[in-house]
């Protein structure tokens, strides 16, 4: 049985990987947050992982296998919240875990690791590649960048470890129904606008992360649905949003019959390193 644990278990995606975890009898989840998780079958505490003497409540479960770390201030935080917890949090964290034995780790980046927040960014390429730097203007891509690079920091000073860190895509219920997005200017958020994964995929893709075989390294993933939430084909889109800048991408990739709507983000890797593909459609029928 694997003893795992859960930061964030409280928040939308936290509570549903519990829930799914603590009915895997080769699971054993030990959900740390601030507010209450209550998922029956998991073990809650009550705690905040940025607060080092917080940690101290870990203590008595000793022989945690992996780490699923969720728990973060999100996007549009102030940019020490996010260097504080995220960054530095993180590290104390995962130093706590490795200074007593922990060898897997499962974290939550995101999509805007890249800087996609402001309508001035403009990616290298498209697709995407997993390892986009971070090109961030607004401080939260910056600390989940800075996040992925603790655990290339902790890496070369334990080649043991296995850091699988998700670039996650903006995360949305089952039943939302999605407004694919229409030519226009730029949006905020303009590539996580239409970089979207449902729920039970991001679950799906934990679990797929946790469930994989042990692989010492740094992993860098990006986890988005399997399309492009846009009403046109992409090229069409970007064209819209950024002009005559457009030109400068190599966009044959979305001209292919069949890859028109392809996401923007590459997600050929994840599906190699961890067997995963997102079920649900976006677009719909």
């Amino acid at each position: 049985m694997s003893r795992i644990l859960i930061t964030g278990s409280s928040g939308f995606i936290g509570k549903a990987l519990a829930r799914e975890s603590a009915k895997n009898t080769d699971h054993e989840p030990i959900c740390l947050s601030r507010s209450p998780t209550e998922v029956p079958g998991a073990t809650e505490i009550r705690g905040d992982f940025s607060e080092p003497t917080e940690l101290r409540k870990l203590d008595p479960y000793e022989g945690i296998d992996v780490l699923v770390h969720l728990a973060a201030v999100i996007g549009g935080c102030p940019e020490e919240d996010g260097l504080r917890v995220n960054v530095a949090g993180t590290h104390h964290l995962l130093r706590y875990l490795i200074d007593r034995g922990c060898r897997k780790f499962v974290l939550a980046s995101s999509i805007a690791a890249v800087g996609m927040q402001s309508v001035k960014f403009r990616p290298l390429q498209l697709p995407m590649p997993d390892e986009h730097p971070c090109l961030d203007r607004d401080g939260y891509g910056f600390s989940k960048y800075m996040m992925e690079e603790v655990t290339r920091y902790l890496s070369r000073q334990n080649e043991d470890l296995d850091f699988i860190n998700l670039r996650l895509a903006s995360i949305a219920p089952n039943d939302r129904e999605l407004s694919p997005a229409e030519p226009g200017p730029v949006p905020l958020w303009g590539m996580g606008r239409i970089s979207v994964m449902f729920l039970s995929d991001t679950v799906r893709c934990l679990l797929a992360a946790v469930e994989a075989p042990y692989k010492p390294g740094v992993r860098i993933l990006n986890a988005v649905g399997g399309q492009s939430c846009t009403a046109v084909p992409v090229p069409e889109l970007m064209r819209s949003w950024y002009g005559s800048e457009a030109d400068e991408w190599d966009l044959s990739h979305y001209e292919q019959p069949g890859r028109e709507r392809d996401p923007v983000y590459d997600i050929s890797r994840i599906r190699e390193e961890l067997g995963f593909a997102p079920q649900m459609p976006i677009l719909g029928d």
